[in-house]
């Protein structure tokens, strides 16, 4: 599959989209990780040039709207270090287990995902990847394997990983020394074979990739495939909300704003806490290392405040695009419309549904039922962007 142009137009911090509501700016959060710094910073951003909330997108990342000074809105990203490389900031797509090394998974990812974006960053070729290419780390739970990653891999114990393309197990195993040179290679690789294909899945032939890689990174065709070549993951579609208990005895917050939508004044909230945290790919945020009394502090203050923490909130059930007025493509405003669904999501709980406002279906999950405005209701999407 070709697309029609070369380059796509997804947004970052510098690279700003035109959208009805002013510039909207996208901000990279490799693994998803945020400090609260960082958090502050940027619902700051919000409050003094933007619409005053926070939208968590469905790659861990967040972005701010309607902004009136891009370049004020830069600078305070420099300044709180979310903007490490201006050459190559779209492309630090990474999405990783958010719970990895705190509570359950076969292995702790999270230095992987410092080591990939370090990578990446030194890469000067991968500067002109899509910013839609996107990087997954697995630590066995097989929470971002299900998201279908470009280029990705899956823990199978402490050390030893399968090697993904496109959400699929090529058979390949890699030693956890070869992870991060092998992945920059697929990325690079990819570059040089796509033409005009944003994700890998889009070539003729993805397994193409797995010719030779550079000359120094471990070539992974040179190991023999299992019989596990093939394998897919479901996609998990409802975030981990509530009180999660870490192994070290401390506790884990999830936060789920609702349709991901985060005002600013709660991003500082959450902020003041003082906590590390991480924005997950279901449009949640976790708040990690807390001791119970602090964890139940926390509890009360959020929990009024929109954000839902009950594992079975029909909340869970629905996200939606920007929608009208933000979106001059949108037919309905999308966000109300799915906000007047959610007592029918808790009647079809597991049935996840992604209102859009037009055949852009912007912001679709992986799996789930896809639904577009038509001016005159809805009707389902009969494939996923």
């Amino acid at each position: 599959m070709e697309r029609a142009r070369d380059a796509d137009a997804c947004p970052g911090a510098l690279q700003t989209h035109h959208a009805a509501d002013g510039e909207l700016a996208r901000i990279r959060l490799p693994g998803g990780m945020i400090t609260a710094r960082q958090m502050e910073a940027v619902a700051l951003a919000a409050t003094e040039f933007g619409s005053s909330a926070l939208e968590l997108t469905s790659r861990g990342n967040l972005q701010i709207r309607g902004l009136r000074d891009t370049a004020s809105v830069a600078e305070l990203l420099v300044d709180a270090g979310l903007l490490p490389s201006r050459t190559h900031e779209r492309v630090r797509n990474i999405v990783a287990s958010p719970l990895s090394g705190r509570s359950g998974g076969l292995c702790d990812v999270r230095g992987l995902v410092a080591a990939l974006d370090s990578a990446v960053q030194r890469e000067p070729q991968l500067s002109q990847l899509p910013g839609r290419f996107l990087f997954g780390l697995d630590d066995g739970r097989g929470d971002i394997s299900g998201l279908d990653p470009d280029a990705g891999i899956y823990a199978l114990d402490e050390s030893t990983f399968a090697l993904l393309l496109a959400g699929r197990d090529t058979g390949v195993r890699l030693n956890v020394t070869d992870v991060v040179a092998v992945l920059l290679a697929t990325a690079v690789r990819f570059t040089d074979l796509r033409g005009n294909c944003w994700r890998i899945a889009e070539l003729d032939d993805p397994l193409a990739i797995l010719g030779p890689l550079t000359p120094t990174a471990p070539t992974p065709t040179a190991l023999t495939p299992t019989a596990s070549a093939g394998r897919t993951w479901p996609a998990p579609t409802r975030p981990p909300v509530g009180w999660i208990e870490q192994t070290d005895g401390r506790v884990t917050l999830g936060a789920a704003p609702r349709l991901g939508v985060l005002d600013a004044e709660s991003a500082l909230y959450l902020a003041a806490l003082g906590a590390p945290m991480a924005i997950t790919p279901w449009r949640s945020v976790l708040l990690f290392d807390l001791e119970e009394g602090a964890a139940d502090a926390a509890l009360r203050v959020l929990a009024p405040r929109n954000l839902v923490f009950d594992q079975n909130s029909g909340w869970l059930s629905l996200s939606a695009c920007t929608g009208s007025p933000g979106c001059e493509h949108s037919a309905a405003d999308v966000r109300a419309d799915a906000a007047a669904a959610v007592d029918d999501a808790v009647s079809l709980s597991g049935v996840h549904r992604h209102f859009v406002g037009c055949e852009r279906a912007c912001g679709s999950p992986t799996h789930g039922k896809v639904v577009v405005a038509t001016g005159d209701g809805y009707r389902s999407r009969k494939s996923h962007p």
